[in-house]
């Protein structure tokens, strides 16, 4: 397919995608827990930064909700550079969590996002327990706010830096010290694919408090410059995080087992979503809503295009309500 045709045949689609959005035929609303979200379709954090910077390219207030980047009580200055690294076939961060912190984001940040009319849901990271408690605890009545999700996935300094999301015990304790600081908000835990037993983590955090679970972060990774024999990343040894179409099939074997081990519980799924048909994947893989990243450097309109594939998929297909796909490949 030459580029012009290629170019085409995805305008096309688009169109096409865009009518089936409008046209409402296709019940898109999803319940995420104790929430009612006009659609499945999320920003994932880290993605698309910490406030309207994407109103540009679609209306924000569209998407189900928008998740920004994850925030600590205080600001924190991230990793070195280079962060981000072409791989193959994704991505390589080593961003570091870099963020202006809770208060600055509240002044700042939160006023230009709450006139976009979107969803927002915040997330937090700490490096001990009590740093997810003093940022949650400042988010707690804070007007404009949807849900919290909790970024487990970041190192412990208590226990030799793992990650708290590798351990049943430190995600619960995270998750428990969360709810108990900001009792208002719905919460999600935001988990690390790599443990031996997934579900047993998500069924920590479900039990500490967490009406979901966000599935999944980035794959622990890292790439060497031959020449210099050095890593890449500014972060040296530490690595980074992969994400994009590599992860997805991870993602989808993730949200599956997790459905499948935790039938009642919200599950957003997040990992590689390129395409709608990739949304459409996770869902009925089990994942009530899902996120959308990587894609977004590519292409900043990616979760609005999602969106609109998706209800082009289910109007194709005779699908009247998104939500009775939920959950469909376990049979």
């Amino acid at each position: 397919m030459t580029g012009d045709r290629a170019a085409r045949t995805a305008s096309e689609r688009l169109r096409g995608a865009w009518r089936a959005l409008t046209a409402g035929d296709v019940d898109l609303s999803v319940a995420v827990g104790s929430l009612r979200l006009a659609n499945p379709v999320m920003t994932a954090s880290g993605t698309a930064g910490h406030g309207d910077e994407l109103q540009a390219y679609f209306p924000m207030g569209e998407l189900g909700a928008v998740v920004v980047k994850s925030l600590s009580a205080d600001p924190w200055p991230g990793n070195p550079a280079p962060r981000v690294h072409q791989s193959a076939s994704g991505m390589l961060n080593s961003v570091g969590l870099q963020g202006p912190g809770v208060e600055a984001w509240i002044g700042e940040d939160l006023p230009r996002l709450v006139d976009t009319g979107a969803r927002i849901v915040v997330s937090i990271w700490g490096q001990r327990v009590e740093d997810f408690a003093k940022a949650a605890a400042m988010l707690a009545g804070v007007d404009g706010l949807t849900a919290l999700e909790v970024n487990v996935s970041c190192p412990n300094i208590e226990d030799r830096r793992r990650m708290f999301a590798h351990s049943p015990t430190a995600t619960a304790e995270v998750v428990s010290a969360v709810g108990d600081a900001c009792p208002t908000l719905p919460l999600w835990a935001k988990l690390s694919p790599t443990v031996a037993d997934l579900a047993e983590v998500a069924g920590a955090a479900l039990a500490a408090g967490a009406e979901g679970v966000t599935l999944i972060n980035t794959l622990l990774a890292m790439a060497i410059d031959v020449e210099t024999r050095r890593p890449v990343l500014g972060s040296g040894g530490q690595g980074g995080g992969l994400s994009g179409p590599p992860v997805h099939p991870v993602a989808v074997r993730a949200v599956f087992d997790v459905r499948a081990a935790h039938p009642e519980a919200a599950i957003i799924g997040v990992g590689g979503v390129m395409t709608g048909a990739d949304a459409i994947e996770l869902v009925m893989a089990g994942a009530d809503a899902v996120q959308v990243g990587t894609a977004t450097f590519r292409d900043p309109r990616a979760p609005y295009n999602v969106l609109g594939e998706m209800a082009a998929w289910c109007s194709r297909h005779g699908v009247r309500r998104l939500s009775d796909l939920r959950g469909a490949a376990h049979g």
